[in-house]
């Protein structure tokens, strides 16, 4: 049976050229870089080496990266420290938007239960926050402004250069998840930049347990976790240089042919869409069509039109050797509908009945071509007229 993983957004598999610059670091070079003999200050070197060459895709200086475990406790770690630092000069409001990742929804829940006051602006149609949203939510108050730059569901792209600068020009922080979009498309959108920035190694063909917060200089965060003093205070713990070095391989590796395999996704993209519109009835294109990741294609099926479940759906994929989600990896394990979709307006049940493609530097036309095929048989098989 022909296997094609069209899952790229959830994880992506570890490159070989980054696989084999973590080895000796397992076992031949495998000091703790904080020691100061020769086997820590080896270790230290990778360390240093690998943050300068991670923040240089950035454009940032390379005191300004803090590695973390992944984007969770990146968004975390923002969050957090900013809000509880700002609480103590009297700001306790933070703006987000309804689609963010849970990563950044839930610990803005935690926030508002111990006290601070949330704002979470709606998206268009798109999926997309309005920059004029964020201005008129701004007050006195706010600590700290967090959107993401690409939506990891529908792949919409939200105008952050803009927000940045308005952020800038009110004197609040601005955060954003560039977890998805970091080394696939350029993080800067005119405006400004955010003065936190989370991305993660797994989604560009790095290891998983590894990421990095962006953190300006002279920004104060409460810390997050407490121990040694790595990280420049800011993060205990002893750090993972097998991890942090593969991490760099992989993104610098990824970013070098970053402008030529979005136009190859873009194309995939097109593709799928003039297929899956073809063949099958009550299509739905979710996300902005131009302003979006080349390499994520949500669709829904309109429940005006055809009656399916979205499980099934995946189950026959799965079954047909296809590899699909129905929105992020970290929510794969529930039943409800994307919060993604019903905030962009989608009824429940054309929201229930959604799949996101998600292609990666492997994927073909030809597996594209066998997706489509399967799945036009698929909903030819289980979908009832509505």
């Amino acid at each position: 049976m022909r296997r094609v993983y069209l899952d790229h957004a959830a994880t992506t598999p570890v490159s070989p050229g980054a696989l084999g610059a973590m080895t000796p670091y397992f076992s031949g070079v495998f000091g703790n870089a904080s020691s100061v003999h020769r086997y820590g200050q080896e270790a230290r070197a990778a360390l240093d080496g690998s943050r300068s060459r991670i923040a240089r895709l950035l454009g940032v200086p390379a005191g300004e990266l803090v590695f973390t475990s992944g984007g969770t406790e990146s968004d975390n770690h923002a969050l957090r420290g900013v809000a509880y630092e700002s609480r103590k000069r009297g700001r306790d409001h933070i703006i987000t938007s309804v689609a963010e990742h849970h990563a950044v929804l839930d610990t803005c829940d935690l926030l508002e239960s111990d006290g601070f006051r949330v704002t979470r602006l709606p998206v268009d149609g798109s999926g997309m926050v309005s920059a004029g949203d964020v201005r008129k939510a701004l007050t006195p108050r706010t600590a700290l402004v967090t959107l993401m730059h690409a939506n990891n569901e529908v792949g919409t792209l939200n105008p952050t250069g803009e927000i940045a600068g308005i952020a800038r020009e009110a004197g609040i922080p601005f955060h954003s998840d560039a977890v998805q979009s970091f080394c696939k498309i350029p993080l800067d959108a005119g405006g400004g930049e955010p003065d936190l920035l989370s991305i993660s190694a797994h989604k560009c063909y790095g290891p998983k347990g590894i990421g990095a917060l962006r953190v300006r200089r002279g920004m104060t965060l409460e810390k997050f976790l407490h121990g040694g003093g790595q990280e420049r205070g800011m993060r205990a713990g002893t750090e993972n240089v097998p991890l942090v070095v593969g991490f760099a391989e992989a993104a610098e590796s990824l970013q070098r042919e970053m402008d030529g395999e979005a136009a190859r996704q873009r194309a995939l993209r097109s593709q799928m869409i003039g297929r899956l519109a073809g063949g099958l009835p009550g299509v739905i294109v979710n996300g902005h069509p131009t302003l979006t990741l080349p390499g994520i294609l949500n669709i829904s099926f309109d429940s005006r039109v055809i009656s399916i479940d979205g499980e099934a759906l995946l189950f026959n994929l799965d079954l047909a050797g296809i590899a699909a989600s129905s929105g992020s990896a970290c929510t794969s394990g529930s039943v409800a509908p994307s919060h993604v979709l019903t905030a962009r307006g989608r009824d429940l049940p054309t929201a229930s009945a959604s799949l996101r493609f998600s292609f990666g530097t492997s994927t073909t036309a030809e597996d594209l071509e066998y997706v489509a095929d399967e799945l036009i048989k698929i909903v030819t098989r289980i979908g009832k007229p509505a």
